[in-house]
């Protein structure tokens, strides 16, 4: 029988887990609740009993697994299997994953950064469909990426390649990065990015519009109720839209020009406004494109949800023990 992969996507709220085929058939899937408190001392422990009880449950040994993937936010030292600066994890200190996995089981262990997981799951078994060359870029709180080339994930010298977030799209100093910089794609593409565009413009426009009248109230506003918005006929919302989709469309145009890949894909929750957001960054995309990229570099969206980590991890350790045979 051929042998399986564990894929674990460790989340702030949630870590999933899923035992994957080879081939990327999804065999078994399950969660448990992310223990962060006490420094977040708890998780290693709560993620390794968890797969010892679900082998035991699903009559597993270790001999039946080529590896165990997984996908960690935080700096993630590929190499040496560690993370530091997971915040939402509470890991303020370094710390020592793939010792600690490799202590409780005698199956190779390989760890990676979500945004990097997340794109070798679209590249593997999402909207890359298996193509060799897929830039993703994932839109949630910030904005994460991942760049895969001939089938291997580009890492960079110092492990920073793919912070597509903070390709720098914006010259008014009113958007302030947590990086430090101004500017960011970020600031003004993510979920965080389409409230700062809105609230920043609220203050010029003078038309009808809910969005600017809750925003003036100092309501809370969403991504998703501006979005909505926007699909609805709402003038300042469609305004906000285009602004944020204009950015995203220059972000990827910026990245094909240097990668040419077969394929961009836009992942993460603000990737659920849809065919709506697709149709505006393609056609911003191709305002700044060279005529042959244009051509070449398709986008599309992720078409793996929440699933996308799982089979990137699984997909991590495949392209791992390929490298190590």
């Amino acid at each position: 029988m051929a042998k399986k992969i564990l894929g674990i996507d460790l989340g702030g709220t949630s870590i999933k887990f899923a035992i994957v085929s080879q081939t990327g058939e999804l065999l078994e899937k399950w969660s448990i609740a992310t223990n962060i408190l006490e420094e977040g001392s708890h998780i290693i422990p709560d993620m390794i009993q968890s797969i010892q009880d679900h082998l035991a449950l699903y009559q597993l040994g270790q001999e039946d697994f080529i590896g165990i993937g997984m996908g960690s936010p935080g700096a993630v030292d590929a190499k040496e299997g560690t993370v530091i600066g997971a915040y939402n994890l509470n890991w303020s200190k370094k710390q020592e994953v793939k010792k600690a996995f490799e202590s409780a089981f005698s199956i190779p262990f390989f760890i990676e950064n979500d945004a990097n997981v997340a794109a070798l799951g679209e590249q593997w078994m999402g909207a890359g469909n298996g193509r060799a060359n897929v830039v993703m870029f994932t839109l949630g709180t910030g904005v994460g990426g991942g760049i895969v080339v001939d089938h291997k994930l580009i890492r960079g010298f110092g492990g920073c390649a793919g912070e597509v977030g903070h390709l720098s799209v914006v010259e008014d100093p009113a958007f302030q990065c947590t990086c430090g910089k101004k500017g960011c794609l970020e600031t003004v593409a993510s979920a965080t990015g389409l409230v700062n565009l809105a609230r920043h413009y609220a203050q010029s426009y003078a038309g009808d519009s809910q969005i600017k009248v809750q925003i003036d109230d100092g309501e809370m506003v969403s991504a998703k109720e501006i979005f909505e918005a926007a699909k609805a006929g709402d003038r300042f919302a469609e305004i906000v839209v285009n602004h944020f989709c204009h950015y995203l469309g220059l972000a990827c145009s910026h990245v094909a020009h240097i990668l040419n890949p077969q394929i961009i894909v836009i992942g993460g929750g603000v990737s659920a406004a849809g065919d709506y957001l697709l149709t505006k960054v393609k056609e911003h995309f191709e305002v700044n494109c060279f005529k042959q990229v244009k051509e070449s570099t398709q986008i599309a969206l992720a078409t793996l949800g929440n699933d996308a980590g799982l089979f990137g991890a699984a997909q991590l350790v495949r392209l791992e023990s390929q490298l190590e045979e």
